[in-house]
């Protein structure tokens, strides 16, 4: 009896004891998440008002891509046609330095039978467990870089940023498309629709990212509820053809434009804005008194407050615009999931509509950086028959040269100067709109924070900022 009780209080102990430490380690864990939450959303706010002081002095340039292949497509490539436009990129990459080395501008890069050699030597390198053996293989593979790549000393100019390095070489990847570190240039030279590469800093304990992103490289949404009558059924059929592209049924197109519908007839979206006025309603202690006979049993004196009307200019207009449409199209009356169901997600990408949406109150697309789908919606407005030709027309121009001017395409297109005049309004050859992307991680917490700018020259202007 005195085991049998002995052994039912240690059962007891030994389950307070749990309980306890499981308690104690919930307790900390919460303590620990919101130390790190604090962390990362210092973090956050602090890179978004560095990042936003900065966005005045970042100057967006488009580049020149002649030979490479064009981004405007990998929505709607499949996982081997995307490998295989990698493939294209790292092809058109080696022909650029081999370019630049015979212009005496780079060293000689290898070849690729000497870059898998490499990789072998890296893997094997890796994998040597003892000094004789790593001594032997840095020795070897010394003796057979030199054998393979001669010296030659660089240019002045700096050392050129080559992919191919063996050096750079990643024997963990399999594909040659990996291999070769080939990615997809967009219209700044980063992968669309950055504008920028990422910078990625510390903050203390956690992690930050900043990413820029062209706004106007995307449909804007709220065309969809256009106030102007006249433009409906141009913009209906452009924004089909984009629902298509993104492999939406006539079902699922319909049950997008219902949410859109309610916020249409609440707040109808303007392209164009002229000067008004409105209404001002002084405040109650600025009434005016108007003096009346006195009647019998009435007060001598009533006070009337005087309305006054003053003009709201087209920037003011435009600016509430923004700002409405900004919560509006990040509420719950869009289907959000819909929009941001995959219609490709694969290890290397995730393609889906959402990321191809402008959700800003922008008003016009970049025909620089804007990919096929987008273009051909927004030059439905001006012609939805020749629309396919006219996107196909821009995007093989610009790979070669960035568009300057409407006109200098309408020269080069006369047969579409009809058809890019009645667009007119709807496109732009630069981007304004920007929004500033900004991720802290600090242990297991994570904050977002997402800012959309009007950037005009060095004027930056803040339209909204959403925090996750």
């Amino acid at each position: 009896m005195i085991l049998l009780v002995t052994l039912v209080i240690l059962v007891i102990l030994s389950t307070l004891g749990y309980t306890l430490c499981v308690q104690v380690a919930a307790r900390r864990h919460r303590d620990q998440f919101m130390i790190d939450y604090s962390i990362a959303r210092h973090a956050c706010a602090s890179s978004l008002k560095y990042a936003l002081a900065a966005m005045g002095s970042l100057q967006f340039d488009l580049v020149s891509r002649p030979n490479e292949p064009d981004f405007s497509d990998v929505f709607a490539l499949t996982e081997p046609q995307y490998q295989k436009l990698l493939e294209q990129a790292a092809a058109a990459k080696w022909a650029a330095d081999s370019n630049l080395v015979q212009e005496g501008l780079a060293t000689q890069p290898p070849d690729r039978d000497s870059l898998k050699a490499a990789a072998q030597e890296e893997a094997g390198r890796k994998t040597a467990t003892t000094e004789a053996g790593k001594k032997a293989a840095k020795k070897d593979a010394k003796k057979k870089t030199a054998k393979k790549q001669p010296k030659k000393k660089a240019a002045r100019l700096g050392d050129v940023n080559d992919v191919n390095d063996a050096n750079e070489y990643d024997p963990n990847n399999a594909s040659g498309a990996d291999a070769l570190h080939a990615q997809i240039r967009g219209p700044y030279g980063p992968p669309w629709p950055l504008v920028t590469e990422p910078m990625e800093l510390e903050i203390g304990s956690a992690k930050v990212k900043i990413e820029i992103e062209d706004e106007n490289a995307k449909y804007p949404l709220g065309w969809v509820m256009i106030a102007d009558e006249k433009l409906k059924p141009e913009v209906a059929a452009g924004w089909t053809t984009f629902c298509e592209w993104m492999g939406y049924s006539t079902e699922e197109i319909g049950l997008l434009n219902e949410g859109f519908a309610k916020i249409g007839k609440t707040k109808p979206f303007k392209t164009e804005f002229k000067q008004e006025t409105e209404a001002v309603e002084p405040p109650a202690a600025l009434k005016s008194k108007i003096t009346r006979p006195p009647t019998p049993g009435a007060l001598s004196t009533i006070a009337r407050r005087t309305i006054t009307r003053k003009p709201v200019t087209v920037e003011e207009q435009m600016d509430r615009q923004n700002k409405e449409y900004s919560k509006l199209l990040h509420s719950s009356i869009i289907n959000k999931d819909l929009l941001a169901r995959p219609s490709i997600a694969s290890d290397t990408r995730k393609e889906s509509a959402l990321k191809y949406l402008g959700l800003w109150a922008t008003r016009n697309v970049n025909i620089n950086s804007a990919p096929r789908q987008v273009l051909e919606a927004a030059l439905t407005l001006g012609s939805a028959a020749d629309a396919p030709k006219m996107a196909q027309e821009i995007i093989q121009r610009r790979q070669v040269k960035p568009i300057t001017d409407v006109n200098e395409l309408k020269q080069a297109a006369p047969r579409y100067s009809t058809a890019l005049d009645d667009c007119r309004t709807f496109i732009a050859v630069r981007s304004t709109i920007f929004t500033v992307r900004v991720t802290a991680i600090s242990g297991v917490a994570k904050v977002t924070a997402i800012a959309a700018v009007a950037k005009e020259g060095d004027k930056v202007q803040q339209i909204a900022v959403i925090s996750d």
